[in-house]
């Protein structure tokens, strides 16, 4: 009874520290927002200051995942794989994210963004020639409808923006190569362990966002100011590390399916947090089509979770 209640309590905590750490993931674009408004700094830097700041943990976590007694070196071949998830999955998902970030709501980027479950089941279709099942399709249709709902909804509500169009292409390819990011790691995870896996693909994405940095801008013109380092410091701490050790704690203790389906609480999170802090409307078609996107998503993560005890 004991061995039972001990273990109903970790199940417990791995449900809370995941649905916590998708909360904090989900105020990332809220900082963004007000980061663009309060400073006017460009993308590309805000992003450079959240890949920086997060550097010495992700940098102290490799460190220790790497120094333990049964800790598995990469191979070459794995090596290459880790250093393009870095570069697809964080450097140009993140800049692709941030980019248009600038010319869309907070709500719709983050219901956009919350298409890369789909994207996984069709990545894994075209590419591993996996059987999309009927209850992957119907899936598929509630996400892709409720996006459609949603989108046109707010494109009616406010279509002052002439970059609107731009930044919801920018977010769906944020959405695609973040998808192709989880597709590689769930072939890496398994040998290398959620924690060190996080803690190498942080750093390769960090080298390529700051070496960007400093081609592409002049350094030395970047206003800096305390504001701008607190908002680089949120992002860092309270939207990227934090909650990609309390996922990765949840992974490992619920699952990865279960902790997919507790991200769900996301968009809502957002939503709300844009409509408290931004001033964003809440309309009908979002909330219509937010409840759809999030079936559709939790669809998809409780059949694998079918298939996976199947087997």
């Amino acid at each position: 009874m004991k061995e039972q209640a001990t273990k109903k309590t970790i199940v417990f905590s791995g449900f809370i520290i995941a649905f916590l750490g998708s909360i904090l993931f989900s105020t990332k674009a809220i900082i963004v927002k007000k980061a663009f408004a309060d400073t006017g700094v460009p993308a590309l830097t805000l992003l450079a200051l959240r890949m920086l700041f997060s550097l010495p943990f992700y940098l102290a976590a490799a460190y220790f995942t790497s120094s333990n007694s049964d800790n598995i070196k990469f191979t070459k071949r794995e090596w290459m794989l880790l250093i393009g998830l870095g570069i697809v999955g964080y450097y140009l998902s993140s800049l692709f994210d941030f980019l248009g970030l600038q010319y869309v709501s907070a709500g719709i980027e983050r219901l956009i963004l919350f298409l890369y479950p789909t994207f996984v089941v069709l990545i894994n279709a075209f590419w591993f020639h996996q059987q999309v099942t009927r209850v992957q399709k119907i899936a598929l249709l509630l996400t892709y409808t409720g996006i459609g709902i949603a989108y046109f909804g707010e494109l009616n509500l406010d279509n002052s923006s002439p970059n609107f169009f731009m930044g919801s292409i920018l977010i769906f390819i944020c959405a695609i190569t973040y998808a192709l990011y989880l597709v590689g790691s769930g072939r890496m995870i398994p040998k290398a362990g959620a924690s060190k896996f996080t803690a190498y693909v942080m750093l390769v994405a960090t080298v390529g966002v700051m070496v960007h940095f400093f081609i592409a801008t002049d350094y030395h013109s970047v206003q800096w100011s305390k504001q701008l380092t607190g908002y680089g410091l949120l992002l860092a701490v309270i939207a990227t590390v934090i909650p990609s050790f309390m996922l990765s704690y949840g992974m490992k203790k619920i699952g990865a399916n279960n902790t997919a389906i507790v991200t769900s609480i996301g968009p809502v999170s957002t939503i709300l947090q844009a409509h408290w802090i931004l001033g964003e409307k809440i309309f009908t078609e979002q909330i219509i089509g937010t409840c759809l996107v999030i079936t559709g998503v939790i669809l998809i993560g409780w059949k694998q979770k079918t298939a996976a005890t199947a087997v």
